[in-house]
């Protein structure tokens, strides 16, 4: 696997101060921060390479893993706790099949916990990619993720 250069490149003049910028094109051009991947841009930037595995795995948006296609963000604050998350979050659990830090077998969608998105106007929350969920019930979080995965059978359907 290459890395891309150009990635690296496009980080600026000093890419020591914009690490998480460069680690973040680094990962949508690979999926994930491999290994590889991570040694390129500590060769490339003169970084250790434990400071950027530090950063790759401190930050929830970045992974060093593969990932599905979509990424379940699920807020486990204590407003969407009080609020009825853990029915919700034991309803996707179910759907997909997989517990949270797990991807299903289909590739589809990776499921992961996060401790707050934010949202807790709107509690319980997750986010489906980017695209934000609010005001969860089992119901509703499952015509959701239903949505993702019939579009996902209708854009194979018609490639």
């Amino acid at each position: 696997m290459a890395v891309s250069e150009d990635a690296i490149q496009g980080s600026g003049a000093e890419p020591r101060a914009s690490l998480i910028e460069l680690l973040k094109r680094m990962q949508e051009t690979h999926g994930c921060l491999s290994q590889e991947v991570l040694t390129k841009v500590a060769a490339e930037t003169g970084l250790p390479l434990s400071k950027i595995y530090g950063v790759a795995t401190f930050y929830t948006l970045l992974t060093t893993r593969p990932k599905g296609r979509y990424r379940i963000f699920f807020c486990k604050n204590a407003p969407c706790h009080v609020r009825g998350a853990r029915r919700v979050l034991e309803a996707i659990v179910e759907y997909l099949g997989v517990q949270p830090g797990e991807t299903t077998p289909d590739g589809l969608f990776t499921l992961e916990l996060t401790s707050c998105l934010g949202l807790c106007a709107v509690a319980p929350a997750m986010m489906v990619g980017d695209d934000v969920y609010g005001n969860l019930t089992p119901q509703k979080a499952m015509a959701i993720l239903e949505d993702y995965r019939t579009r996902e059978r209708n854009e194979h359907a018609w490639s």
